[in-house]
């Protein structure tokens, strides 16, 4: 099932969720170019936002999506591989 998060930076308006990297931080994109990418965290003073680089993102899709092979979620997996097709090739 694909579930679709969005969150609105005050800057940059609308982002769309790529994918969970832990249990307190996942990785967004700007919504419609798709080229500026954060890290949002979950602290105690709310949602930080942290840019990274295109290649840091995908960086971190391509460990995701490790951590999802090696645990055996083949859903999550090929959910998230279509993602990182759609958005880095």
């Amino acid at each position: 099932m694909i579930t679709e998060t969005y969150l609105n930076h005050p800057t940059f308006g609308l982002l769309s969720s790529l994918c969970m990297i832990d249990a307190e931080s996942a990785l967004f994109t700007t919504l419609y170019a798709q080229r500026l990418f954060f890290v949002v965290s979950h602290s105690d003073h709310g949602l930080e936002f942290s840019p990274i680089s295109r290649q840091e993102a995908r960086v971190v899709v391509e460990s995701r999506l490790r951590t999802l092979r090696r645990s055996g979620s083949r859903l999550d997996y090929d959910q998230l591989q279509v993602i990182h097709q759609q958005t880095f090739q």
